[in-house]
């Protein structure tokens, strides 16, 4: 795997989508996009951590989806404004998308690679691998999350629960 730098030189130099998540902004690199859709039901997979909601069929393409706000210990609750982010995640495996749930879609802003902080080295370091750095957009904190790894665990540890 790519340094923290390396991770943050590269979510920095181009676009991030903002989001919403209790509150807080938080980013990821816009390439990394794929849709933006609004909520949906999905189909739940038994013996799934809390915070893997399901899968969603997205024209023939089975995609787990991720409430980040449950990931995050966070309140959750569904509004119009709740959409989910599919996002094109560079694994192990291969490239594999993923829908993530958010409270809401901000914007999307350039940041420029020296406007990203280094993260915090929090929860022995457990946080921080999640995370790309902190950057101020328009005088506010905005959380660059490194998505493959934040995902690739949430996914191995669906796929060991659905196993059990």
């Amino acid at each position: 795997m790519a340094s923290q730098e390396q991770h943050a030189t590269a979510a920095a130099n181009g676009q991030m989508l903002t989001f919403c998540l209790g509150g807080e902004g938080y980013g990821v690199d816009i390439l990394r996009v794929k849709e933006i859709r609004g909520w949906s039901p999905v189909t739940r997979i038994p013996h799934s951590p809390p915070h893997v909601l399901g899968v969603l069929n997205l024209r023939g393409a089975i995609v787990p989806i991720i409430d980040l706000r449950l990931r995050f210990a966070l309140p959750a609750e569904f509004s119009p404004k709740t959409v989910i982010i599919v996002l094109s995640l560079h694994m192990e495996d291969g490239v594999r998308e993923c829908g993530v749930v958010v409270d809401s879609v901000s914007d999307v802003v350039d940041i420029p690679a020296d406007a990203v902080k280094p993260p915090p080295s929090l929860n022995n370091g457990r946080t921080s691998d999640c995370i790309n750095g902190i950057a101020t957009v328009d005088g506010k904190m905005l959380i660059v999350l490194n998505v493959d790894e934040l995902i690739a665990r949430d996914l191995k540890s669906a796929a060991v629960s659905a196993a059990a």
